[in-house]
């Protein structure tokens, strides 16, 4: 059972019981990420994230770290193109000793100029380290080969030019926009009670923001192509197709359909590309659902020489589904194999209060784990057919990174 209660000031609580752990998870989710920037900030609300934990006006960085150290607890964040979190996991008897420590992290603050520098070198240095992973750029690339110049298409990261420009004022101008309290959702989960609501809007019910309207800005679909030369061991390749918004009516055909292309070891692409011809050790695809798009996308990494290779094999995958579809097994397979995705990952009260965070901020409602199985169980052959012959069209943007930075003879 989930308890909603909106505060005064607009911030959202949802509170999940459940007397059967000895757990709780608390965490901050703000609707503000990389989507919400312009060139010149981006990158602010991940820098913001690693500040949060460096200082307030009654903690140091060290005495956070070593509160829930000290409790046996855990506290992390992390930042993505649509939110923040900042989130705890504690034993049920420290709940409010976390709520009060994850309070003072997002009111107090204090971003001093020691600790900025410091930080700008932390995350300078994450820059790096992911500039060495390509095939996790490649992805990145693929965002804005897709939105081109919107900010779905910018690095969650930030760039080190735009790094270089933030201060504790502009830190302090962006949560004054942003972190305004209807776009605040606290979201709990574990062994605490109703009462527990209480205690959090002691902590977050009366304060303000800025309350102005952000116009909107919806993104469009663009067919590019971006590659990158890299001296690397492997070629990288990510193909992007349109998908669904987050919320739309056909998402679990779509779901069912990811799961079939590549979304396990026994998916076409898995069994086409790496057991029958043994061409990429990694190779899968998944759904990216955003407030008003989505991107599907399909992604292998192989030696340079057998690129050309892995294109058509995907290509000749993608081609069978379309045409003769998908069979009665795989329906079947994959349906189970969501509902049992799901149901172990309720097990977690970190995964629900994530669950539930998500659900509160991006769609305003929360559906039971019935009715969730009932919308899987409604999925047919016919809805997930129909559903790759109108995703898999020659409307997709590629992106490559590999030691010649030369596409396959067949993307045209």
């Amino acid at each position: 059972m989930i308890n909603k209660y909106t505060c005064q000031n607009g911030v959202r609580i949802v509170l999940e019981n459940i007397p059967t752990v000895r757990s709780v998870a608390i965490g901050v989710w703000i609707g503000t990420g990389s989507r919400n920037e312009d060139p010149a900030t981006n990158g602010i609300s991940h820098f913001l994230e690693h500040m949060f934990f460096k200082g307030t006006t009654t903690r140091t960085a060290k005495e956070i770290a070593e509160s829930f150290d000290s409790i046996g607890g855990q506290v992390n964040a992390f930042t993505s193109k649509e939110y923040t979190c900042y989130y705890a996991k504690v034993l049920d008897t420290h709940s409010k000793f976390a709520l009060d420590v994850l309070a003072d992290m997002f009111f107090n603050s204090t971003f001093v100029e020691e600790e900025l520098n410091k930080e700008r070198n932390v995350v300078l240095e994450e820059i790096k380290m992911y500039e060495d992973t390509p095939d996790d750029i490649v992805h990145d690339l693929l965002s804005r080969a897709v939105y081109e110049d919107h900010p779905l298409g910018y690095p969650i990261l930030g760039t080190e030019e735009t790094l270089n420009t933030f201060t504790g004022d502009s830190l302090k101008e962006y949560i004054q926009q942003r972190y305004t309290p209807e776009n605040v959702v606290i979201s709990i989960a574990g062994n605490v009670s109703e009462n527990f609501i209480q205690e959090v809007e002691n902590y977050f019910g009366s304060y303000q923001g800025d309350t102005k309207e952000v116009p909107e800005n919806i993104p469009n679909f663009h067919v590019n192509k971006i590659s990158r030369k890299k001296d690397t061991e492997q070629a990288h390749l990510c193909i992007g197709f349109e998908g669904l918004k987050v919320g739309h009516e056909d998402v679990y055909s779509l779901i069912t359909l990811n799961n079939i292309l590549g979304g396990s070891m026994s998916s076409r692409l898995f069994q086409d590309v790496r057991e029958q011809r043994g061409l990429a050790y990694s190779v899968f695809s998944y759904h990216s659902a955003y407030l008003d798009s989505g991107i599907l996308t399909v992604y292998g990494g192989t030696g340079a020489k057998q690129l050309d290779l892995l294109f058509e094999t995907i290509q000749e995958t993608l081609d069978k589904l379309k045409q003769n579809g998908i069979t009665e097994k795989e329906l079947t397979n994959s349906k189970e194999q969501l509902k049992g995705s799901l149901m172990l990952s309720l097990e977690s009260t970190n995964s629900r209060m994530s669950r539930n965070g998500k659900n509160e901020l991006l769609l305003k409602r929360h559906r039971s784990l019935d009715e969730i199985i009932e919308q899987i169980d409604a999925v047919t052959k016919k809805s997930v057919d129909d559903m790759a012959r109108s995703l898999f069209t020659d409307k997709y943007s590629v992106t490559l990174i590999s030691p010649s930075g030369e596409f396959p003879n067949k993307i045209s």
